[in-house]
């Protein structure tokens, strides 16, 4: 590689955490909560790589609890950019009471017809959903928690890691879609990068995803009664 390539990487790198830096700033976690032990973090133990962020929202964790249960493409969405993981369906702006009972070895699509990722490792309704990508050969090669954290008797703390096996992103057991979408070929791509560029640009793409979801979470759980019966208006999206 020319040098006036890798120092074209270098600041291109350095442009795009920064972008990260400041859209994540709603929802970075404190140094506190980045130490924090979650139960989760059992379930990848020697992680290569760790992300975390985190929210208030001011309801309480069963108001906010029934937005996660839902989640997954050809359910309720990921409430995020719809056109990336949801083949732009919009996410739902209602608590969904059919979508509402979760229990281990369920599987929240991370596009829809995916049958392999993500499913549900573990799960405390109302506390906790620990969602996991195995590995081949077995194992996991992802988990992506949700921990609900109550800060008196009416806002929560939303804390979300996910945690990531040597060896990602190949290494799961997932396999193509009918439908390639530009998604999948991003994964390709950073699955053929060196990791010392493939790891930032990848934190980045997730920072902006997690950043635009638990903004939405937060925006349809303090928008919506506990009840569902007052829907979130999606004409306060920005």
């Amino acid at each position: 590689m020319r040098i006036g390539s890798v120092v074209a990487a270098v600041v291109a790198i350095a442009l795009v955490a920064g972008v990260l830096r400041l859209t994540g700033l709603a929802v970075r976690p404190t140094p506190q909560e980045r130490d924090q032990a979650l139960p989760g973090d059992s379930l990848v133990s020697k992680a290569a790589g760790t992300v975390m962020h985190a929210i208030t929202i001011d309801v309480p964790p069963s108001c906010v609890w029934p937005w996660l249960a839902q989640m997954g493409s050809g359910r309720a969405g990921w409430y995020s950019y719809d056109w990336v993981d949801n083949d732009s369906h919009p996410s739902a702006t209602e608590i969904v009471p059919s979508l509402q009972h979760v229990a281990p070895g369920d599987v929240f699509p991370s596009l829809p017809g995916v049958k392999t990722s993500f499913i549900v490792g573990a799960v405390e309704p109302g506390r906790d959903l620990i969602l996991t990508v195995p590995a081949v050969g077995g194992g996991l090669m992802v988990s992506w928690e949700f921990f609900l954290e109550p800060l008196g008797q009416h806002q929560t703390r939303l804390l979300v890691r996910g945690r990531i096996r040597a060896g990602w992103p190949g290494g799961g057991t997932g396999k193509p879609t009918a439908v390639h979408r530009p998604i999948e070929g991003v994964y390709d791509v950073l699955a053929r990068t060196p990791r010392w560029l493939m790891e930032p640009a990848a934190e980045f793409g997730h920072g902006v995803m997690q950043a635009r979801q638990l903004q939405q979470i937060k925006r349809r759980a303090e928008g919506t009664s506990c009840d569902g019966s007052r829907s979130f208006k999606r004409a306060n999206d920005p």
